[in-house]
């Protein structure tokens, strides 16, 4: 019998385990990953809080496969340790007649880790990108209040402050950092000033007040000055989509087109000013101007790859769900007579030595345009297919 109520009956026992392990493996790693790494940049608990919903789905595509493995693992594992599989087999039932709703879980979830890649993940990374930009003035605020200083290696500037009372800060130290090896070429001591970012102009003002001065070996003394800092690009909140990671699924076609357009009409222009230049009537920066073309044609091209290996990434990745239940059913199966961690490690270990490595490594040759996308992303998966085929004949044949 193709459904019935045994398959209903292991398809709950499977969203029950599924579901604990999910909100188990997710919460694991957005408390002790996640949600430490924002508290140590500064960002203050409601922040944090607020940022959670956008850090989630990012997370789904690495736990739903790993809790559709558990899921598998455990339930197939003590269906056969309480000899219920056995009792099964005894009466008629083909082995293959039981593993029906691991393989509906193993589906199901890769829809759903495929449908959260497609749209839902692009636009939460480019919504969080936006959101913790908006915040930057609380955000410099809170670094003050917990360190006492902000000090980014990718600002020129440094401020240390002795304390933080609400908006003021007392006994503040400013410093404009000269070229390396030089020394500061500002520093400058006030006994109070505020922070203002005017994400407009894309500038943080210090406000300084009662503020000693020594610039360029010399000394004064302001009632009120302000200083400029520059505001970095990544917390202006002013991103937009420029990353084929930023874009959703139907974006994609249309931003690899506009991509290939662009890189087709410098590839023209290179061939006309090679031909001028073969021909004996290019002008001297030709030379110069066809190398700038080519390096352009190059980068356009790496961008044309990485579209196409995020096409190709996003199904893989939601695939590996289905793959997964496939390796869980027979292994959970033969370590009934062990725990079920065991079967579990059993799985889980080639899975991060051989399935995510591999991968991964297959990313970064498709980007590079070594292998095709379309074939070097899907190797891992092909082999997780593989290899749970030949569990299942072994299985089958006992």
């Amino acid at each position: 019998m193709f459904w019935g109520r045994l398959h209903r009956m292991i398809l709950a026992e499977l969203l029950k385990v599924f579901a604990l392990a999910l909100v188990a493996l997710t919460g694991l790693i957005l408390v002790a990953g996640v949600v430490a790494e924002a508290m140590k940049t500064g960002l203050s608990p409601a922040q944090v809080a607020a940022l959670i919903p956008l850090l989630l789905p990012s997370l789904l595509p690495y736990t739903v496969p790993t809790a559709t493995l558990f899921a598998t693992c455990v339930v197939y594992g003590r269906l056969a340790a309480d000899n219920e599989i056995l009792a099964l087999k005894a009466s008629g039932v083909h082995i293959i007649q039981v593993v029906w709703p691991a393989l509906l879980l193993g589906a199901a979830a890769s829809a759903a880790t495929l449908w959260i890649s497609l749209d839902l993940i692009p636009y939460s990374q480019h919504v969080l990108r936006n959101q913790s930009g908006v915040d930057v003035e609380e955000t410099l605020y809170s670094l003050l209040r917990r360190d006492g200083r902000i000090h980014l290696p990718r600002l020129r500037y440094e401020i240390d402050v002795k304390d933080v009372r609400g908006r003021i800060l007392h006994d503040v130290i400013f410093k404009k950092r000269a070229a390396p090896g030089k020394g500061y070429e500002i520093v400058a001591q006030a006994r109070e000033a505020e922070l203002q970012v005017d994400l407009d102009q894309r500038c943080i003002f210090v406000h300084m007040r009662f503020c000693h001065l020594i610039q360029q070996n010399s000394i004064g003394v302001l009632e009120k000055h302000t200083w400029p800092m520059e505001l970095p690009g990544e917390m202006d909140g002013s991103q937009h989509k420029q990353r084929a990671t930023d874009m959703a699924w139907s974006e994609l076609t249309s931003y690899k087109e506009k991509h290939v357009q662009q890189k087709e009409r410098i590839d023209e222009q290179i061939a006309f000013h090679q031909n001028a230049l073969a021909r004996g009537v290019g002008a001297a920066h030709f030379v110069e101007h066809i190398r700038s073309l080519a390096n352009e044609s190059k980068n356009l091209r790496f961008q044309i790859l990485s579209i196409e290996n995020e096409r190709n990434q996003r199904p893989a990745f939601a695939l590996g769900c289905f793959f997964f239940a496939l390796i869980g059913c027979p292994v959970g199966i033969w370590f009934s007579k062990s725990d079920f961690l065991s079967a579990f490690v059993t799985c889980f270990l080639p899975i991060v030595t051989l399935y995510y490595p591999l991968l991964l490594c297959t990313i970064n040759l498709s980007r590079s345009g070594t292998i095709p996308a379309w074939l070097g992303l899907h190797d891992a998966n092909a082999l997780m297919l593989l290899a749970g085929l030949i569990l299942f004949r072994r299985l089958a044949r006992n």
